[in-house]
């Protein structure tokens, strides 16, 4: 299993963002079934259809959306009972300076993915025993 970022899947379904190419190939990777499942916690699905609503529009937003709740390929991931978990690593994190929803990723990249995260996030990069997109 792999969780995967907001920036990944931006990156992916938004080719004006600057890691639209590498998110191909990364997404060539993972539906090729490199990592296996992947994880999508419902804060990374809100992330990303605020961004497209915000940076393209509400029809791309609401397909992307679609595509994603759809795809067999993923499991997506309610956050209700990792909130206070992930408020707490949220609070104590020093050197880094993770969003809420980065914090949450960092959780279920521990405890359910062996470190595994598609993410183009450099504040990832700063945390052992993550490994991010890894080759």
């Amino acid at each position: 299993m792999i969780v995967l970022d907001s920036s990944f899947l931006i990156g992916y379904h938004n080719e004006r963002d600057a890691h639209h190419r590498a998110a191909l190939t990364l997404m060539d990777r993972f539906l090729a079934g490199e990592w296996g499942k992947g994880l999508l916690l419902e804060y990374i699905f809100l992330e990303i259809v605020t961004v497209l609503l915000v940076r393209r529009d509400n029809a791309v937003a609401t397909r992307v959306g679609r595509i994603l709740l759809d795809a067999a390929e993923l499991e997506f991931v309610p956050c209700s009972d990792l909130f206070l978990e992930t408020f707490q690593t949220f609070s104590i994190q020093a050197g880094t300076r993770l969003s809420f929803a980065d914090a949450a990723i960092l959780g279920v990249a521990r405890s359910r993915a062996d470190g595994l995260i598609l993410s183009f996030d450099e504040g990832f990069q700063k945390i052992s025993g993550l490994r991010i997109n890894p080759s």
